[in-house]
This record gives C-alpha cells, sequence and structure tokens, in this order.
C-alpha cells in the first residue's frame, strides 16, 4: 500500500468517529460551522501519527481512536481562529469559516472544537494515569499554540526577526501538535516514557520542517493547487524564514507587508527569493530536520508501522500543498 492508502486507511475510521463524537445538534448552525472544515478533508496527518505511535508500539487503532478525533478537532479550531486573526478568506479551497457564519461565528466554532476535543479525551478508556499525563499534553500544547500565534502576529510589527525567533515561533505554533499526536499515541499505546519521549521529538522537529517547507510551498505553488493565494504570506507580511534568510542578505521584497500584489509582482518575488538563494537554503534546512526527526524513531522496534512513520516524515517535504 502507498503511504497515502495507509493513511486514508486509517483516516476512514477517524471520519467516521467524528460523526459520533461531533454530531450536528442544535443549535445546528453552529454545529455545521464547526463541522464544515473538519468535513472539508485535511490530510488528517496528526491523527495518523497518533495512531500510528500506538501501533508501533503495539496497541490498535481503536483504543486511541477517539484521542486522534480529539486532536484533529484542535488542529482545525486552529485553523479557524488563524483564518481570522489572519484574515484569510480561503482555506481548503474553499471560503474561509469566518465568511460564511461572520467572525462571531467562527470564533464560537473554533471554541466548539477546542472544548470538545478535551471532553472526548476525558472520557477515554486507558490506565487513569496514562489519560491524565495526555490531557496535560494537550492542554499545554493548545496554550504553546496561542504563544506561537502570539509570537507570529509580534512578528509581523518588526522590521527584522532572527533565524532562531522563527523556529521558536513555529516550534510552538505548529510542530508542539505533531509532537503531543506522537507522544500521546505512544502513551495510550503503553509506551514507556522514554520512548514517548523520542516520539514527541520525532514529531517536533518534522513538525518543524513541515512549516519550513510549508513557507515555500506557500511562494511557489498555483493557488489552484495551493488552496489560498500564492504568497500570501508574504503580503501579510510574515517574517518566515525565506522571508527572513532574505532580508539578511539585502535583498529588498517590494510585495512584503503590502496586502495584495499583482501575478506579475509574485512571480517577480519568487525569481528574487529563488536567485538569491533563500528558497533553497530554507528547502534544505527543512531536510535536515526532517532527517534529524526520522532519527528519532531508532527507539522503535522494527514494525510495518514504524516504516509508515519514516514514510510520514518523508512526505513532509516532498508533498505540493
Amino acid at each position: 500500500m502507498t503511504l497515502t492508502d495507509e493513511i486514508r486507511k486509517r483516516s476512514i475510521h477517524v471520519d467516521a468517529a467524528i460523526d459520533e463524537l461531533l454530531p450536528i445538534t442544535n443549535p445546528k448552525e453552529l454545529y455545521k460551522a464547526s463541522r464544515y472544515l473538519v468535513d472539508a478533508g485535511g490530510k488528517r496527518l496528526r491523527p495518523a501519527v497518533l495512531i500510528l505511535a500506538a501501533e508501533a508500539v503495539g496497541s490498535d487503532f481503536k483504543s486511541v481512536l477517539s484521542t486522534a478525533v480529539a486532536v484533529e478537532l484542535v488542529h482545525n479550531f486552529t485553523l479557524i481562529h488563524d483564518d481570522i486573526m489572519d484574515k484569510d478568506d480561503i482555506r481548503r479551497g474553499m471560503p474561509a469559516v469566518h465568511k460564511i457564519w461572520g467572525e462571531a461565528g467562527a470564533i464560537l466554532a473554533g471554541d466548539t472544537l477546542y472544548s470538545r476535543a478535551f471532553q472526548i479525551m476525558s472520557k477515554v478508556e486507558n490506565e487513569p494515569i496514562r489519560i491524565l499525563k495526555c490531557i496535560d499534553i494537550l492542554s499545554k500544547t493548545c496554550t504553546e499554540i496561542c504563544e506561537g500565534q502570539w509570537l507570529d502576529i509580534e512578528f509581523e510589527k518588526r522590521e527584522r526577526v532572527t533565524e532562531c525567533e522563527y523556529i521558536e515561533m513555529v516550534g510552538k505554533k505548529t510542530s508542539v501538535l505533531y509532537a503531543a499526536a506522537a507522544k500521546i499515541g505512544a502513551l495510550l499505546g503503553g509506551a514507556s516514557d522514554e520512548v514517548a519521549e523520542a516520539l514527541s521529538e520525532y514529531g517536533r522537529l518534522i513538525g518543524i520542517g513541515f512549516q519550513m517547507y510549508d513557507d515555500v510551498l506557500d511562494m511557489v505553488t498555483p493557488q489552484e493547487v495551493l488552496g489560498k493565494v500564492r504568497g500570501s504570506d508574504l503580503m501579510e507580511g510574515k517574517h518566515t524564514l525565506i522571508v527572513i534568510d532574505a532580508f539578511a542578505k539585502g535583498v529588498k521584497l517590494d510585495i512584503f507587508g503590502k496586502g495584495k500584489a499583482t501575478l506579475e509582482e509574485t512571480n517577480e518575488t519568487v525569481r528574487i527569493l529563488t536567485e538569491c538563494g533563500s528558497i533553497d537554503y530554507v528547502k534544505n534546512l527543512a531536510i535536515s530536520y526532517i532527517n534529524e526527526g526520522k532519527s528519532k524513531l531508532d527507539a522503535l522496534k522494527d514494525c510495518p508501522e514504524k516504516e509508515i512513520l519514516l514514510q510520514i516524515a518523508d512526505y513532509m517535504i516532498t508533498r505540493e500543498y
């Protein structure tokens, strides 16, 4: 089976569990808004990582399925709120939640996903000490996501941001949920704290690599493939690592923070970033993070699930969107 097949095999169960754990009840519009992005699909990478981590340490998907749903709901909660804060109108090729239900409705939809995730976690069947650890992990992760988002917004007000600051920001905003998924899956699967921590590091490192490569895709992928406006991060004045590297080289980027740009202006900016080496620099750094993350899986015994986790790491820097 291909990696897509392996993820799909597990995501089918996740989708079915979402229907059960987050039904559309009254008030219906609230739950329609809450389910909107969730039902739009997405890659289901985070729940897949959680399930595979559990399977890799000897458990099965059924024992962690509800927890995988909880992690996916947290992920979608962050997307809804991010789109409001970033004023992004498109998500997954569709109008963002706030474009349909308004900002107030979108905030409530995100809050519903957040609170339901912890309600789901509280009902997991496992050893109480492991459940408590996992709730603690997920709650700390949500706090770190907020810290990362705050830093991201704060960076937009600054002329310069360092590479270390960027890595701290994406480590909190993006990679912590991958780390949490891997660690929670391992713990609920019965792994030792040492193995669970190794899997957490795997998730953290590939999550950082994922975000770095995401920044590359934002610049080089056509809108019809990307599902949002190409170069939107640059136009919004976001200090991605590509921008940070280009500024460090003294490169001028006319559309940075401009809000909007023509296709010709975007194409010219991509050409400049390519010629100065900033896009390749970030690609190569993303690869190094992915490789380091893969090395953390040495803590696992060889098994098919370990191989799939290795493939997921590679996918982070080979995907097209």
